[in-house]
């Protein structure tokens, strides 16, 4: 403190004594870069504005300019380089190395080629700036010149160079970058051969990679971790593990970059319990880590952990970034959990990401698998920019909901706004003919995918074909299509024609399609059930048996249907006959006034949808109990005198006696009601569907 008021009190002195000399300006100026002050610096350089002085050579003023650059003072030390009588080499240079550092790359670019010299410091400044701002390709330019000019780049270009080929995926270039550090003196350095190593595992050579980083003299974590990161990306997370062990062996200490990539590995080996260990022993866990087991949970299916640990977080005082709050709205979107969701939509507010490319696409998404496509809307029609991903989140969200020809006009302005639609975009329009049932309009849509776009139709728009055709009565070109198209059909397509057949009763075209299934899926359920179901629909009951002896003798276990509700920001689960909820007692009730009222309206409970050989009674209950309307009981328990939508969901489809049940309720009881099964939403209004009953 006392140095700064002694130098303070030193220019007083020189503003009340008017003009000064070199000689009493140096010490000022030494003094002033020495203890970093650049309020009395601007002062001095005033001071010399003011006098009009004139130094006889560069150095008062570049020892300014070093020290404005060195402190990220840009303004500052582009005013005192605009003004400075006379400029040589080292004045370009720091000036070039302010825009460098922060990333002004027009501003780089123009005072470069501006420059009336240059020397190697200049060039490989401006190839650091630009591969390290993500201008790569203009890096590599500005290195030919060089070469043509002669001059020398140093170990750090290398590692600029290299990283701009590995950020391009520009294995060529990279190589032939490697050949010149060979003939170099610069083959040893470590930080160039962790840029050798990065880039060929970047670029998926990963076996020259690790051959590099075991001949890497004098390894550092770095190394380590772009190795590590290497095997991740190749897809070769145990081999990530692996390398992970071998480096505590080695006695390195693993960073948070170390750390995120090992998660990473875990959970792409489906090793979740190991990937929470590693966790729970970061003793200072950052936003990467956090949000590393966060988007890990969602990868492996535990959405309802990911939201968990998402709460921890926020009560750590870690503040999560767009990826983040992406990744939570995601876990809410798969469990249509509106009510988290919303909480979530109001933090990227406060946080100021809503508007974030990521963010909104994730919010557009999570509101259509609510069932909430006004406030989908809402969201799509505000952002500030949009990309393909975010109109085909609108456009699969409407179609998901009953909204199709909303979804086809969608499309057509997606093309009005130049847009080039994806794979993810046709399946969405196909979807939405399907759904409608506009068979002539999905064919036109399908063959556009080939011959308009240049892409090649994936399994998932053969089997939307396939159902289409099923649905709308052209089973023979279904079948022609699953035998001539250009790939191996697989379990997709062939449970698509299977759910086909069930639908249609089309028993010899479902046992093939079963059989395969059969053969691909051995112990999936689902093909085994919906075939067993064919034949009960058919009286078959010796079949039925048959395929459930088979189904034993193979060990295929039966996965539990379920329906879930959320109330009061919290979920409650119902399975069929259901006896475990605490309130079942009253749940029971309320489900018989609802059926006995609408007996009294004409409905009776379709006992031919239960395929099982047993007694009528028994027939009835089974049917009256499903999971779903348990689900709709409760929740007019819990709402009785609410306008809004129930708001169900179910992880199978949603039966035909279930389907017509909630249809009449939301009739009587003048409420909506949604319900997202597997396939798709039903929104139940006035006695309506907004599936058409197409479903």
């Amino acid at each position: 403190m006392k140095v700064r008021q002694k130098l303070r009190q030193a220019i007083d002195s020189l503003y009340a004594g008017g003009q000064a000399t070199a000689e009493a300006y140096t010490p000022l100026v030494l003094e002033c870069v020495r203890v970093n002050d650049v309020g009395q610096a601007k002062r001095l350089q005033s001071h010399m504005d003011l006098h009009y002085f004139t130094p006889n050579d560069t150095f008062l003023h570049n020892r300014l300019l070093h020290m404005y650059a060195r402190l990220g003072k840009i303004s500052d030390a582009r005013n005192l380089f605009d003004k400075m009588p006379q400029r040589d080499i080292i004045s370009w240079n720091t000036i070039l190395s302010v825009y460098a550092k922060s990333g002004s790359v027009e501003n780089l670019r123009a005072l470069f080629y501006k420059m009336p010299f240059r020397d190697s410091v200049s060039y490989n400044t401006v190839i650091a700036g630009l591969a390290g701002s993500g201008f790569s390709s203009q890096a590599l330019e500005v290195f030919l010149r060089m070469n043509r000019e002669g001059f020398e780049p140093t170990e750090y270009t290398h590692v600029s160079l290299l990283n701009a080929c590995s950020r391009l995926l520009d294995l060529r270039k990279g190589k032939q970058i490697h050949g010149r550090i060979c003939v170099g003196v610069l083959g040893r350095n470590v930080f160039v051969w962790n840029a050798l190593t990065d880039m060929y595992a970047k670029c998926g050579e990963i076996d020259k990679a690790r051959w590099l980083f075991d001949r890497t003299d004098n390894k550092n974590v770095v190394s380590w971790n772009l190795l590590i990161a290497g095997y991740l990306k190749n897809g070769q997370p145990k081999k990530c593990i692996d390398l992970f062990q071998e480096m505590q062996l080695g006695g390195f200490k693993p960073d948070d970059v170390t750390v995120s990539n090992v998660l990473g590995a875990y959970f792409q080996s489906r090793l979740v319990d190991e990937a929470i260990e590693v966790f729970n022993l970061i003793k200072n866990k950052d936003k990467v880590s956090w949000t590393t087991m966060i988007v890990g949970y969602v990868q492996n299916g535990k959405e309802e952990d990911a939201l968990n640990l998402f709460a921890k977080m926020l009560a750590e005082g870690v503040k999560p970034d767009s990826f983040t709050i992406s990744s939570v709205i995601s876990s809410c979107a798969k469990l249509a959990y509106l009510c988290n969701g919303q909480v979530v939509h109001g933090k990227a507010i406060l946080l100021g990401v809503d508007n974030d490319l990521l963010v909104s696409s994730a919010l557009v998404d999570m509101y259509c698998k609510c069932g909430i496509t006004k406030d989908a809307w809402i969201v799509f029609d505000t952002m500030p920019s949009r990309n393909v991903v975010s109109w085909n989140a609108m456009i699969r969200g409407y179609a998901q909901n009953g909204q199709d020809l909303e979804a086809l006009v969608l499309y057509e302005k997606l093309l009005q706004q130049k847009l080039k639609p994806d794979s993810i975009t046709f399946v969405a329009v196909l979807s939405a003919c399907n759904h409608a049932g506009l068979i002539e309009e999905g064919r036109i849509y399908f063959d556009s995918i080939s011959k308009r776009y240049a892409l090649v139709p994936t399994l998932d728009h053969y089997a939307c074909m396939i159902n289409l055709l099923g649905r709308s009565g052209c089973m023979t070109e279904a079948i022609d299509l699953v035998n001539n198209m250009p790939h191996e059909p697989n379990s997709l397509i062939w449970s698509t024609l299977l759910s086909v057949c069930a639908i249609k009763g089309d028993i010899e075209n479902g046992e093939m399609a079963a059989k395969r299934l059969f053969e691909l899926e051995p112990l999936n359920a689902g093909p085994y059930i919906m075939l067993s179901n064919m034949y009960a629909t058919c009286g078959r009951w010796e079949d039925v048996a048959s395929v459930r002896s088979l189904m034993k003798s193979k060990n295929v276990k039966k996965f539990a249907a379920y329906s879930w509700i959320e109330i009061d920001n919290e979920v409650h689960k119902f399975v069929a006959e259901d006896a475990t909820h605490p309130q079942t007692e009253i749940i029971y009730e309320e489900l018989g006034r609802l059926i006995k009222k609408l007996q009294e309206a004409g409905f009776m409970p379709d006992t031919k949808l239960v395929l099982h050989n047993v007694e009528e009674e028994e027939k009835f209950a089974s049917i009256c109990y499903h999971s779903e309307k348990l689900a709709l009981a409760y929740g007019l328990i819990k709402n009785p005198h609410a306008t809004t939508p129930i708001r169900i969901m179910k992880n199978i489809r949603v039966c035909g006696d279930c389907h017509m049940f909630m249809k009449l309720v939301s009739k009587v009881i003048g409420r909506p009601i949604i319900l997202r099964d597997s396939n798709r939403f039903h929104h139940f209004v006035g006695g309506s569907c907004s599936c058409k009953d197409y479903w």
